[in-house]
């Protein structure tokens, strides 16, 4: 099965997160019939090829978003045009998924990396933070370093923005709009929209690759009837943090600098950082022929703790979860071309110390 043959079995196969049994079938049975010895959890698939001192995490996703609107083809059809395929998830990230397995293939007929086991994974439920990658890592075993399959258009990516979710909450006294002249009510909307303009106010350092981090309100509600003086205003606080923010920290000083009320909502997606002297990273450069730069969206690497990892894969992050998601023929190509490149790079790195 050549590569184009095998995405567009992928992406022929619906798996909106949540539902990948299907997919995790298929992966499962190709990757038996090539010789590997196969694990499953779940909807999660995993194997390893090669041993050594060295296990290097090769993983991607198997889940999609839902269609959305706007489709010129059947989102769950992989149509080829040309030599570009278009279908739900051909971008994000079953590219990714296709370049991996035949790189696996390609070691478990060659051999793989002298030193390094590569430990495959193909895992469910990234779309929606459920029990994919994360629950897996115990079961796994110790890991290395990992390479995060997302589509960065072969660019090594060494930093991703975290998420910290914030529910803020301002307070006042309720009563009757006609005796607000009394002073004796306490508008809680008013005091919200004041901390909303402190929070579009807030200032963080800079990181070298994802530059600033700016925290955004995104959804508010307040008031009970229209003739009645709010007590309470909610509202949320999105921001999307960088390598060296503390998540807890961070909810601590602004709730110093706000009036409302402030409590973590979601910490759990962390930001992430990897060294640039790093054996992956070096190997990373090597094998791309270019620099390293920083993503701002987030991936199953938030959950891979202080293992060192690099985020990078066939693909063009701009076309994921739009209508008419595609991939091109030779963007795949290209992918497997450097993931095989990189797994023996790494191996050539770690060798040398």
């Amino acid at each position: 099965m050549n590569p184009a043959e095998l995405l567009t079995a992928l992406v022929a196969t619906p798996s909106v997160s949540g539902d990948e049994a299907r997919i995790a079938d298929l992966v499962a049975g190709h990757a038996e019939s090539w010789g590997a010895r196969v694990h499953r959890q779940g909807h999660n698939v995993w194997f390893s090829v090669g041993s050594g001192p060295k296990r290097l995490l090769v993983n991607s996703h198997l889940d999609t978003v839902k269609p959305c609107a706007g489709w010129n083809t059947e989102p769950h059809e992989a149509v080829w045009k040309d030599d570009t395929l278009y279908g739900l998830g051909a971008n994000d990230a079953k590219g990714c998924v296709t370049a991996m397995l035949l790189t696996a293939k390609a070691l478990l007929e060659e051999g793989a990396p002298k030193g390094v086991e590569c430990v495959f994974a193909l895992t469910a439920e990234e779309e929606t933070g459920g029990k994919g990658l994360g629950p897996l890592l115990s079961t796994m075993g110790p890991l290395d370093a990992a390479i995060v399959g997302e589509p960065t258009s072969l660019k090594p990516c060494t930093a991703q923005r975290g998420m910290l979710l914030l529910r803020c909450v301002a307070h006042g006294k309720s009563g009757h709009v006609a005796h607000a002249h009394t002073g004796n009510l306490d508008n809680a909307i008013l005091k919200a929209a004041r901390d909303i303009q402190a929070v579009s106010a807030l200032r963080f350092p800079a990181h070298p690759l994802l530059g600033e981090a700016r925290a955004q309100v995104t959804q508010v509600s307040g008031g009970l009837a229209r003739n009645q003086v709010p007590d309470r205003c909610e509202f949320f606080v999105d921001l999307r943090t960088t390598p060296g923010m503390d998540h807890a920290k961070v909810a601590e000083d602004v709730g110093q600098a706000l009036e409302s009320e402030v409590v973590v909502h979601s910490a759990r997606y962390l930001p992430k950082g990897t060294d640039a002297s790093h054996p992956l990273v070096r190997a990373a450069v090597v094998a791309s022929g270019q620099d390293t730069v920083g993503s701002s969206t987030t991936s199953d690497w938030a959950f891979l703790g202080d293992i060192p990892a690099v985020k990078v894969g066939p693909g063009d992050t701009l076309r994921s979860h739009q209508a008419n998601e595609y991939l091109t023929r030779a963007e795949l190509e290209a992918g497997l071309a450097f993931y095989r490149r990189l797994l023996h790079g790494y191996a050539g790195e770690v060798s040398r110390g």
